[in-house]
């Protein structure tokens, strides 16, 4: 994983461009551009800290506003999880998923959509994740930190919806026991495992098909932006952890 941030190679760029496949003419070019966001998610640095050497941050942020409410980061991620899994010589759809969550601390301006989660007592927002066996994500859904896991996780697996058509499995720990379980196996007919951790031990365990969705909140340490809910929406909180990930995946293709 690599700590400093660094700009699209050549290579890089020309799979980000054939996904994009925007020819609409700009003042300033979109490598240019997407390269600024991106400094923003690695190094954490406010809109209006950014870099001289960019584009005016207006620009950069209209375009990171833009791109979210069109959906196209999520078309980005979406994209670069099948080509790794095929670089991976696995089908383009999974047939196991994960799924976790992560709450993590507000600041102080952020009042929309956040809450305590008493059981982490942490106040701010969760982070729900479904991964793949190489913890590339299938959804990414944020909602505030007092919601439970059984409804953040039903949300999350809602946005499933015609991505995966091979599924047939989602493993998860003991927070999504019988109303996610119940949700998934009537709507979905997906067989819901349900891990489970032996009173014994102490720590943390590997679980067989559940620790790369834990392996995948730890890429997101890597990032500055993601240290705590800085953003002011549910969707700019998305699009934030989106964005990581294509930084992910892009440096292992």
């Amino acid at each position: 994983m690599k700590n400093k941030f660094q700009e699209f190679t050549d290579s890089q760029w020309q799979v980000i461009e054939k996904i994009l496949n925007d020819q609409r003419k700009r003042k300033h070019s979109l490598r240019t551009i997407i390269n600024a966001i991106f400094f923003i998610n690695n190094t954490g640095v406010q809109w209006r800290n950014l870099d001289s050497k960019y584009p005016p941050w207006e620009t950069i942020f209209y375009h990171f506003t833009q791109f979210k409410v069109r959906g196209v980061w999520e078309e980005i991620l979406d994209s670069l999880v099948v080509l790794e899994r095929k670089r991976q010589g696995k089908e383009d759809s999974p047939s196991l998923l994960a799924i976790d969550s992560q709450s993590v601390k507000k600041m102080q301006f952020i009042k929309e959509e956040t809450g305590i989660d008493g059981g982490k007592n942490v106040n701010g927002r969760k982070r729900t994740i479904l991964v793949d066996t190489l913890g590339l994500p299938f959804s990414i859904k944020v909602t505030a930190a007092n919601i439970s896991d059984n409804q953040a996780g039903i949300l999350a697996v809602n946005l499933l919806k015609g991505k995966v058509p091979r599924l047939q499995k989602v493993t998860a720990d003991m927070g999504y026991k019988n109303t996610f379980q119940e949700y998934i196996e009537l709507n979905y007919k997906w067989e819901v495992e349900i891990a489970q951790k032996p009173e014994s031990t102490k720590g943390f365990i590997p679980q067989k098909n559940r620790w790369q969705v834990e392996r995948s909140f730890g890429w997101l340490n890597f990032r500055r932006r993601l240290f705590r809910d800085v953003e002011k929406t549910i969707l700019s909180a998305e699009a934030m952890l989106q964005i990581a990930f294509i930084s992910f995946i892009i440096n292992k293709l």
